[in-house]
């Protein structure tokens, strides 16, 4: 890896680590040489215990004050918290996907200017904000919200399909299913499939250079983390 030498080893805050995506996110962290500290930040603990790792459990998300000094001193925030939409209300997921995102990235950006701010989405996601698709249109919102704050840098990561890492304990059953068919998906849908472990990676070279385009897809991410190996 370029000019790794020449570089300050980097500070992370992690969130969604309960979750597939964040628990993903958190394992390549704790694995890289790169990575020399990660905070994860929850309603309820990781179960995860490393030297790198420190953890805040806070039961009220949606007032970060309370724990706001120590959030500050980091270079990147990967934001893996998510719910699904199936049965919620347009305003109660965008209570969870829009305002909880944008209290803590407004208060991230606050606290340490030169923050990259890394955003799980997904495929589909409508930037215009009127399109038909409810979570399309929220998640949409959202971007454009995180895309307007004054980070270094934002990046909005859109996978398709996300192959689990072995071994993990949080993976959905969704995605334990169709583990088998991962080397078919790849080869008929490159465009649509990304690994867990590449979309950590990517996120971890993100913190390091200006990639380019600030929403990535599944190629773009694929992209993005063989610059990180």
């Amino acid at each position: 890896m370029e000019g790794q030498g020449a570089k300050r080893a980097l500070r992370v805050i992690v969130t969604g680590a309960t979750g597939m995506v964040g628990e993903g996110v958190l394992h390549e962290c704790l694995l890289h040489p790169d990575v020399e500290r990660v905070l994860v930040v929850g309603r309820r603990p990781c179960g995860v215990k490393h030297g790198k790792l420190k953890e805040i459990v806070h039961a009220d998300l949606y007032d970060l004050s309370p724990v706001a000094s120590e959030l500050a001193g980091y270079d990147a925030c990967y934001y893996c918290l998510g719910v699904s939409s199936v049965g919620m209300s347009e305003a109660d997921y965008a209570r969870v996907t829009h305002d909880l995102t944008l209290h803590a990235a407004e208060l991230l950006a606050r606290l340490n200017p030169g923050l990259v701010f890394c955003y799980v989405t997904g495929t589909g996601t409508d930037s215009s904000e009127r399109g038909r698709s409810m979570w399309a249109r929220v998640k949409g919102r959202t971007e454009n919200a995180l895309l307007r704050l004054p980070f270094k840098r934002a990046y909005m990561f859109r996978p398709g399909y996300i192959h689990p890492t072995k071994g993990l304990k949080n993976t959905h059953k969704y995605y334990r299913a169709f583990m088998w068919l991962y080397p078919v998906l790849r080869l008929l849908m490159p465009g649509g499939v990304v690994t867990l472990r590449e979309l950590g990676l990517a996120m971890i070279r993100a913190a390091r250079a200006d990639f380019g385009p600030a929403i990535l897809g599944s190629r773009e991410i694929r992209e993005l983390a063989r610059q990180g190996e």
